[in-house]
């Protein structure tokens, strides 16, 4: 038994033990995506009779259900993304609260001490490799720079968690480590493959393709829509495309694999898809794991707008929600009902436009059915009432629906709003176009 092994096994405790460390008042850290712990999550809701005023803080809330949200008298729930779980919590539980994030600063937010501090982190790691060191896995995010300002440290030892090499700050030593919890060997990750693209969202990433040139360095955000895009491509005749991202999702997979994406003319990480979370299928978890054409590094790395804009011809895609006449973007929320949130898409909307070169796509589909089965425009003359803008308008570059893709930068209201009538629905033009007279955004000699 080596000295790393020795240190494991007096680390190694149930996870009743290790979740004992955590007080009335304390803010505990679940990590990122993948990266929440299971095993330690169910320890800790079992002491929710003894606990009160314990936040909990994640990102995108993956499936299993944390067993804490059960128990809002004890525990506080936070997380910096919404997914689907995270929806119904907030909707129809009052459980759960967003914080809004600029997510190429979230490593620095804990090294700078401006995130509440961490009193306990825990979450899912890889098994010790031969040098003592846990790899993060699926996740890396901010993961490093909130154990390093913790007081505590347990991990959860998954051994179904992919190794996904560096890059940077993609794992964490023993010694680093307070407390390991194994996590039983049939404990599967979350699987959450990709929707097929409907008719629709082909016709959109269609579009966006059009404006891809062979060399360029591809960012998908999250979504189905962004996600048609990267099938779209990997059917394509473009070649040596690149990649850096935040999020490496199953289009990845395909645009690699198909060959159209190899990275050859990058300036930076050459050969290499650079990413700070990946999530996905099983498929994508596979071809992650120890496969050096993909990157994990910490988001002050993947989405620092300074280093996208070092990559030429950098194209950037991303869903929304709304856009309304102005060009504001929704990307997040249906009124106060919080959907999603703003995740990473500032820092690459502006990086890509500082890019030699680059584009920034904001993509959706022109209409919806609500609940009650009516058609509703996604393009809007302004948003309702409590809905947030994402990014505001004079950030927004192209905005792309099945009726066509538009480049709104440096042009002045009018000339937006009426480009933003061109590619709405027809049903709805005439009614913008009243309401684009009414908010004297609209000229009387444009054709109606």
């Amino acid at each position: 038994m080596n000295r790393y092994s020795s240190q494991y096994s007096e680390k190694c405790v149930p996870a009743e033990e290790a979740v004992k460390v955590v007080k009335s008042g304390d803010v505990v850290d679940y990590g990122f995506f993948n990266g929440k712990p299971v095993v330690c999550d169910i320890a800790l809701a079992a002491r929710h009779d003894e606990l009160q005023d314990v936040e909990i803080h994640v990102a995108v809330t993956l499936p299993p259900v944390p067993e804490v949200v059960k128990h809002p008298e004890s525990f506080v729930y936070h997380d910096l993304q919404f997914s689907k779980i995270s929806r119904v919590l907030q909707r129809d539980f009052n459980v759960g609260f967003y914080y809004p994030i600029m997510y190429h600063q979230a490593p620095s937010w804990f090294r700078e001490g401006v995130a509440p501090h961490r009193n306990v982190v825990i979450c899912t790691v890889c098994p010790m490799d031969d040098h003592g060191y846990f790899n993060l896995g699926l996740h890396n995010s901010a993961t490093l720079a909130a154990m390093e300002e913790s007081d505590c440290v347990i991990v959860e030892v998954n051994p179904n968690l992919p190794v996904c090499p560096g890059g940077a700050e993609e794992a964490v030593h023993i010694s680093a480590v307070d407390y390991v919890v194994e996590a039983p060997a049939d404990l599967a990750l979350a699987d959450l493959p990709s929707p097929e693209p409907n008719e629709q969202e082909r016709t959109i990433a269609e579009l966006i393709v059009d404006h891809i040139t062979d060399g360029s360095c591809i960012q998908l955000g999250i979504g189905g829509m962004p996600n048609a895009v990267g099938k779209i491509i990997a059917q394509s005749d473009l070649k040596n495309l690149g990649g850096h991202t935040e999020m490496l999702s199953d289009a990845y997979v395909d645009m690699i694999e198909s060959g159209r994406m190899n990275g050859s003319q990058k300036s930076l990480d050459r050969y290499r898809v650079p990413y700070t979370f990946a999530m996905g299928s099983k498929r994508l978890y596979d071809f992650v794991d120890n496969n050096p054409a993909a990157a994990s590094y910490p988001a002050d790395y993947t989405n620092d707008p300074r280093i996208i804009a070092k990559l030429d011809n950098f194209v950037s895609i991303n869903n929304a929600l709304q856009v309304d006449l102005y060009t504001q973007v929704n990307a997040e929320s249906l009124g106060t009902n919080q959907v999603s949130g703003n995740g990473g898409m500032w820092d690459f909307v502006i990086g890509s436009q500082w890019s030699k070169g680059g584009k920034s796509f904001i993509c959706l589909t022109s209409t919806f059915t609500n609940s009650k089965g009516e058609l509703q425009s996604r393009i809007l003359p302004t948003f309702t009432p409590g809905s947030i803008t994402t990014i505001p308008r004079h950030m927004t570059d192209y905005v792309v629906t099945e009726y066509g893709a538009v480049q709104v930068r440096a042009l002045s209201t009018w000339k937006r709003a009426e480009l933003m009538i061109s590619i709405a629905h027809p049903d709805f033009r005439e009614g913008l176009i009243k309401e684009a007279e009414a908010m004297k955004i609209w000229r009387h000699s444009n054709k109606k």
